[in-house]
C-alpha cells in the first residue's frame, strides 16, 4: 500500500524503546545497553515519566502491562490497578443528590496501583533492582530538565486543574505551568522516588507515604484509609485473544477495556476490508460500525470479574461476532439504543520496550485526565489520578460502586503475535479512543501492510455507541461526505493526540529478528534503539 509518512520508522537489533517523551525513552534505552532487559527498561521510562510528563502519569495513578519473555514465549497480563476504600459507599453520593461521582472530587480516588506494578513487574522478571531501575527519575527529578512544547502547552492547558496544594508542589513555578524550554526541578518527587527506590512498594503502601496520601483524601471528604493502602496488591490474570487474518491479538481482561478491541475484530473479520480500500469511506463506515456494535459490549459488560459476571467466552465467540455482523448495513448507519459509556478523553502514557533477547513489555500508566483529579498530596507533588469516577452509582449497572471494588478502565496495553512468535507490542492512549485505535492500528498493518509509521500517520476516526463521530482534518472531504451520506453524524477535528489518541507500535521482523520502531507523530513521542 502506497502511503506517504511524515517520518521514517526506527529500526534497530538490540532492543527498542518506544514512548511519549524522548527523555523517558532514552532512559529506558540506558537501561538496556547496561544489562537491563525490556520489563526493567520499561519501569524505568514509566518512572521518569511521571517526572517529564507529570500531567499524564504518576505515582499516583494505576499500571496495567502485557509481558512476554522470550525464553518462555508466553503472554502474562498485570492488573495493577487500584481498588475503591473499604468505606466507598454509593448512597452516600445520591443522598448528596450526586448522579455521578465528580471527576475533580475525593470520592475519584481509588488506591493507586502504579508502584505494585513496578515492584512487582521487577520482582518477577527484571535484572536489575528498583534503585537502578528509578535512578534515571530520581536524577532528572533533582538536576532538572527542559520541558518541551508540547508537554509545556498540556502542562498550562490543564494547571487550572491542579487543587490549591499543588502551589506549594513541584507541579507548578510560582503558581504557573512552565514554558517551554523553561527548566522544571520537582525536589519533593525526588524525595518520595528515592524512599521507593531505598524501600520498596513496602515503604509506599505501608509506610508514611501511605498515610500522608490516605490522611489528605479524607481531609477532602473522601474515603482511603491506610489499610486500604495496606491491603493492595496488583494480580497476574490470563490475558484475552482473538485471531485475526491469522495473527493472534492479545490484551489485558476486563475490569480494562481491551475486549472492546477484540469484540470489533471479530466483527470486522467477516468482512473483506482490503477490497474497500485504504482511507475509503465504505472502510471507515465498516470499522465505525464495528467499534460501536463492539462499545456497547463493553458499556453493558466491562467491569471488575471479581464482582461481575462476564461471558468472556460468549462476547468473544463466533456466534455472538456472526449476531453484532447482522446489524451492519453497508449502505447505513446501525441504529443502536442502549445505556452509554461516557465519552472519556484522558491522559495517558504508553510505553513498549523489546530487547535482544525478545523479552517485551507493553505497559501503560495513567492519571487518567489530566492531573487526575488535580488533589496534590502535600510536600510529595503526588497528584491522585480519579479513576473511580468511572464508578457507576446504578445499583443494576456492572460496574456500580462497591467497597473493595476495581473500576472500570480506559487503559490497554496490547501485543500481537503469529504462529506464537512475538509481532507487534503496541498501544494507543486516550480514553475511550483506545481500543479504537489498537482496532485501526491492526487494521492498517494486517488489511494494508502498512509500515508501523504508516499506519500511526495515517487519519484515524473517533466514535461512540450514540453515532457521534469525528474525523481528523487530514483525511480527505470525500470521505467524510460519503460517511455523511450513510447516515454517521460526523464532523472533522484537529488531530490532537489526547482526542484521537497517541500511540507507539514496535514490530519484530519475523524474517531476521531486527525490530521496527515508530511513535506517534502528534505529539512528543519518540522510538529509540541501538
Amino acid at each position: 500500500m502506497e502511503f506517504n509518512s511524515r517520518r521514517s520508522n526506527v529500526r534497530g537489533k538490540n532492543g527498542m524503546v518506544a514512548t511519549t517523551q524522548p527523555l523517558a525513552a532514552m532512559s529506558g534505552l540506558r537501561v538496556l545497553m547496561n544489562g537491563g532487559n525490556a520489563i526493567d527498561a520499561a519501569v524505568a521510562t514509566a518512572a521518569t515519566l511521571t517526572v517529564v510528563e507529570p500531567m499524564s502519569t504518576g505515582i499516583g495513578g494505576d499500571l496495567f502491562a502485557l509481558v512476554r519473555m522470550g525464553s518462555e514465549k508466553k503472554i502474562r497480563a498485570l492488573n495493577a490497578s487500584g481498588r475503591s476504600a473499604a468505606a466507598a459507599d454509593a448512597e452516600e453520593l445520591r443522598l448528596q443528590n450526586l448522579t455521578e461521582i465528580p471527576s475533580q472530587s475525593a470520592y475519584a480516588v481509588t488506591v493507586p496501583g502504579t508502584i505494585s506494578g513496578w515492584q512487582e513487574l521487577i520482582n518477577c522478571y527484571g535484572n536489575m533492582g528498583l534503585n537502578e531501575v528509578l535512578s534515571s527519575a530520581i536524577e532528572y527529578a533533582d538536576n532538572g530538565y527542559p520541558v518541551s512544547e508540547v508537554i509545556s502547552m498540556q502542562w498550562k492547558l490543564n494547571a487550572s486543574r491542579l487543587s490549591q496544594d499543588a502551589l506549594k508542589s513541584d507541579l507548578l513555578i510560582n503558581g504557573r505551568s512552565p514554558n517551554p524550554g523553561e527548566i522544571v526541578y520537582m525536589p519533593q518527587l525526588a524525595q518520595i522516588l528515592r524512599t521507593i527506590s531505598e524501600g520498596g512498594s513496602e515503604a509506599f503502601y505501608k509506610g508514611n507515604i501511605a498515610n500522608q496520601i490516605s490522611n489528605h483524601v479524607q481531609s477532602k471528604g473522601g474515603w482511603l484509609s491506610k489499610q486500604d493502602f495496606a491491603t493492595h496488591k496488583p494480580d497476574w490474570v490470563d490475558p484475552i485473544k482473538t485471531v485475526y487474518r491469522g495473527v493472534t491479538c492479545w490484551e489485558c481482561p476486563p475490569n480494562g477495556q481491551g475486549l472492546n478491541a477484540l469484540i470489533a475484530l471479530n466483527i470486522l473479520s467477516g468482512f473483506d476490508i482490503q477490497s474497500m480500500g485504504f482511507q475509503s469511506a465504505e472502510t471507515f463506515h465498516h470499522l465505525i460500525e464495528a467499534m460501536r456494535l463492539a462499545l456497547m459490549d463493553g458499556s453493558l459488560y466491562i467491569a471488575d470479574p471479581n464482582m461481575a459476571n462476564i461471558p468472556l467466552e460468549k462476547l468473544l465467540s463466533d456466534d455472538h461476532a456472526d449476531l453484532k455482523r447482522s446489524f451492519i448495513n453497508p449502505e447505513s448507519v446501525s441504529n443502536i439504543d442502549v445505556p452509554v459509556m461516557p465519552n472519556l478523553i484522558n491522559d495517558t502514557v504508553y510505553i513498549s520496550v523489546v530487547d535482544k533477547d525478545g523479552n517485551a513489555c507493553s505497559l501503560i500508566n495513567s492519571l487518567f485526565e489530566s492531573f487526575g483529579t488535580g488533589i496534590v498530596v502535600p510536600e510529595t507533588s503526588i497528584a491522585l489520578h480519579n479513576r473511580g469516577k468511572s464508578f457507576s452509582l446504578n445499583e443494576n449497572h456492572p460496574n456500580f460502586l462497591q467497597p473493595k471494588k476495581r473500576p472500570f478502565h480506559t487503559i490497554i496495553p496490547a501485543m500481537a503475535t503469529i504462529n506464537d512468535e512475538l509481532w507487534l507490542t503496541y498501544g494507543v492512549m486516550g480514553g475511550m479512543q483506545q481500543a479504537q485505535g489498537h482496532l485501526q492500528i491492526l487494521v492498517n498493518l494486517i488489511d494494508f501492510k502498512l509500515s508501523p509509521q504508516q499506519t500511526l500517520d495515517a487519519p484515524r476516526f473517533r466514535t461512540s455507541i450514540t453515532n457521534e463521530s469525528f474525523l481528523e482534518t487530514i483525511a480527505q472531504n470525500e470521505i467524510l461526505t460519503k460517511l455523511q451520506e450513510k447516515g454517521h453524524n460526523i464532523t472533522f477535528a484537529e488531530p490532537h493526540p489526547s482526542f484521537f489518541g497517541s500511540g507507539q507500535i514496535i514490530e519484530t521482523n519475523l524474517a531476521n529478528g531486527t525490530l521496527i520502531g515508530a511513535s506517534e507523530p502528534r505529539a512528543d513521542g519518540m522510538a529509540v534503539a541501538w
